[in-house]
């Protein structure tokens, strides 16, 4: 049975996630800005007409702006909220564009980073006060146990008691890195190392395709190999302080992979841009999470801290991403790219990012019920 979530709660959930993390996105930019001596003239939450605001004592005007959609800080010397250098601005202490290229950088890779440093901080608490996910029987992990019907490890010669070590030369730890890896790679070739009887041997397997839907009515298409695990049990093991950071980290690092796998296979076609989500799936998905209680949905908010650090980063002007390449361009031409030239980039990537904002969007509407 699908559950309905009320649109309210929506509506709450996309509140209580995009709000705090955009505000501590641009936070980061802000106060490392100030740090190294550069004036910030606006830090808004929100994008269009000021709704509310005032001015601090460093002469920043602070406000919540109508469309809820994102934020920015416009230090001074910038064109417009984009950080579209101003051409024409006088050179005045305090201008971003006078700082050194090593401060812009560091302010600029502020905002990621913070959001970066926020999924970390909520996973290593997790894993402090929940504990760490640690297999029962490590042996039994990946040892199979039997086959799904219509399983393609079967159908490669993979047997019951056979012992999965190694994907693709990678060697596993337990049965769910298997299927985390698998998950991302339906209709795929891989290659399994197994040990049977002693014995190493390898097979060659492709993956199946299989949409799952969830409590919700969500549904993903993800890889199979069919097999089941003989050990399935774990243990919640609690980490200290040093152990739970670490974890937080490569917990991390394997979410910034899944997400350069997906989009690296919506460029190439392996799957629909229709799996691609906006604001108004970031709002369902916020609200089925907060109706499963505080543990789910910081869990997505960890999430989508690493989502907007992610695309922050890719390297289109009027995206952080986009400044820090021009920097690196900067950094190996001793000297800025033309102020024509970056300001048709950073107008051609403003179009780019609303471009994609009105598709995802549309995208969106289209896959609810209500529309779909």
């Amino acid at each position: 049975m699908i559950e309905n979530v009320p649109f309210w709660m929506w509506i709450v959930g996309f509140l209580l996630v995009l709000g705090p993390l955009v505000t501590l996105h641009e936070l980061g930019h802000l106060l490392v800005g100030r740090l190294l001596g550069v004036q910030a003239d606006a830090f808004s939450v929100g994008f269009g007409k000021e709704l509310v605001g005032f001015d601090d004592r460093h002469g920043t005007r602070w406000r919540i702006s109508a469309l809820p959609l994102g934020g920015y800080v416009q230090f001074r010397g910038d064109m417009n909220p984009a950080s579209i250098p101003d051409p024409d601005a006088p050179a005045e202490e305090g201008a971003f564009q006078n700082a050194s290229l090593w401060r812009r950088a560091l302010i600029v890779a502020a905002g990621p980073v913070t959001n970066i440093l926020i999924a970390l901080g909520i996973f290593a608490a997790f894993f402090m006060i929940i504990g760490r996910p640690v297999p029962v029987d490590a042996e039994q992990q990946l040892t199979v146990a039997g086959f799904s019907e219509g399983s393609p490890a079967q159908a490669a010669g993979i047997e019951v008691g056979d012992r999965i070590v190694t994907l693709d030369g990678d060697a596993l730890e337990s049965f769910r890195d298997l299927q985390q890896e698998v998950m991302l790679h339906p209709e795929q070739r891989m290659d399994l190392g197994v040990e049977r009887n002693g014995e190493a041997m390898s097979f060659a397997v492709t993956t199946m395709s299989h949409e799952v839907e969830d409590r919700f009515g969500n549904v993903s298409r993800i890889g199979l190999l069919g097999v089941e695990s003989a050990g399935v049990e774990y243990d919640f093991v609690p980490q200290g302080p040093i152990e739970a950071l670490s974890g937080g980290v490569e917990q991390s690092i394997d979410t910034f992979s899944m997400m350069i796998t997906g989009l690296k296979q919506i460029v190439t076609g392996q799957r629909s841009v229709q799996e691609l989500g906006g604001p108004v799936k970031i709002a369902k998905f916020s609200g089925e999470q907060l109706s499963l209680g505080w543990v789910a949905f910081i869990n997505f908010v960890a999430l989508i801290s690493l989502n907007l650090a992610f695309i922050n980063l890719l390297p289109i002007p009027a995206l952080d991403g986009g400044h820090l390449a021009f920097y690196a361009a900067e950094a190996i031409r001793r000297k800025p790219v033309g102020p024509r030239a970056m300001e048709m980039a950073y107008r051609t990537g403003v179009a780019l990012v609303l471009a994609l904002m009105l598709f995802v969007t549309i995208n969106d509407l289209a896959s609810l019920t209500l529309f779909g």
